[in-house]
């Protein structure tokens, strides 16, 4: 039995790219951009990279090298990012190659294969990096090993030596020099806090912390770094599940124009209680109790400030779109105050309780039934298609 990790290469970036035929071949960076020109650098292709930028910078520093050399500058979505990711999911799931296949983050998933022989792995799991680029245009890097924290350190050979063709399969033999090649900060689990404890007390290689004892390891760090410990002289310590039905679901976001009038105001509401309620029939989930927030930009002083929510108890549980929505919108009506400008607005759904068995109003089965149909078809479209092909009236 190995372990797979694969990693998305410049995610949101490769995103972009997948989306938009025409930057094939162009320098490409992504940025979390304002209406004042503001953000930085969050992903960049390699053709951005051969122009010496890099991940962190801000957009102000290098404004003029980024038009100098016509780098396409893309504003973060990290809806289509989302989407993408869940799409990579779909898809290797329905693939039925890889077992125990889970989504780490949005761009890392890891899975198991019940195989040994690096070559039958190599084969199989080429299959799976070619259905992500043929299905969604995503390149890839892959990486296999003993256990998860060994199949991130191949992943990143993988991901550093075009040799490897997107694919390291790092077996037994081959971990101590693979080891004795990676800082010990590299670690996947060793935070910057750990690696100076570390490397402070003589360990500047995961070899070297490899081949420390477990009593050392203990006393330097905790039972979380006997983990990593484990996992690196291959003995599984980790264990990866699927996410827990969440408690709360919300969905906010700061404009990068601010918003002055009450209707745009509420097409933004609308649109985010419709993502709650899509996440809420995904865990297959009910709430009872809908929030909504305001604020206006609290870095300008020279502006009137104000911020509130207000919340709402449904009269019974529902994953219903646009009942979310009415409430959400009505929520909105009572604290909207005309004079100010918005900067950021959100939905909160709480009160969740699992839909399976909950009891119905004997008088309105047929209709619950009938808006239930209703949502699973527009869940089905939005999935297809993308989230918002199919909408639904804000009030």
């Amino acid at each position: 039995m190995y372990c797979l990790h694969i990693d998305c290469n410049a995610y949101f970036a490769s995103c972009e790219i997948a989306t938009r035929s025409e930057l094939e071949g162009k320098p490409v960076v992504v940025a979390n951009d304002n209406e004042n020109g503001g953000g930085v650098i969050l992903a960049l292709n390699g053709e951005a990279k051969a122009l010496g930028l890099s991940r962190g910078i801000p957009l102000f520093k290098v404004r003029q090298k980024l038009q100098a050399e016509q780098v396409v500058i893309c504003t973060a979505d990290h809806r289509k990012y989302r989407r993408i990711s869940q799409a990579i999911m779909d898809e290797v799931i329905k693939q039925g190659i890889v077992q125990d296949f889970v989504q780490y983050s949005v761009d890392e998933f890891f899975g198991t294969l019940p195989l040994d022989d690096p070559n039958e792995l190599r084969l199989y799991v080429a299959k799976v990096r070619d259905l992500i680029w043929q299905s969604n245009h995503i390149p890839v890097g892959c990486g296999l090993s003993q256990t998860y924290t060994l199949a991130k350190v191949a992943t990143h050979f993988a991901k550093r030596h075009q040799g490897y063709g997107g694919i390291c399969v790092l077996s037994p033999e081959k971990r101590e020099r693979a080891l004795s090649l990676l800082t010990v900060g590299e670690v996947w689990g060793i935070g910057r806090q750990n690696r100076r404890h570390l490397e402070a007390a003589g360990f500047h290689t995961a070899l070297d912390f490899a081949r420390a004892p477990e009593s050392v390891i203990l006393k330097l760090l905790n039972t979380a770094g006997v983990h990593t410990w484990q996992e690196l002289n291959g003995m599984p310590a980790i264990t990866l599940v699927t996410r827990e039905r969440q408690k709360s679901i919300m969905q906010s976001h700061t404009f990068a124009v601010m918003i002055k009038e009450n209707e745009p105001l509420a097409q933004e509401v609308a649109t985010f209680a419709s993502r709650c309620a899509v996440t809420l029939r995904h865990q297959e989930s009910l709430c009872s109790v809908v929030t909504v927030f305001v604020s206006t930009n609290r870095y300008r002083d020279d502006l009137p400030q104000y911020r509130s929510q207000a919340t709402c108890r449904l009269e019974k549980p529902t994953a219903d779109t646009p009942a979310i929505i009415k409430a959400a919108t009505a929520l909105l009506d009572g604290l909207y105050r005309q004079g100010y400008l918005y900067k950021q607005a959100g939905v909160v759904l709480s009160g969740i309780v699992p839909d399976e068995g909950h009891q119905l109003d004997l008088f309105s089965v047929e209709a619950d039934e009938r808006r239930q149909r209703l949502m699973s078809v527009a869940d089905s479209i939005n999935n297809k298609f993308g989230p918002d092909s199919v909408t639904f009236g804000k009030r």
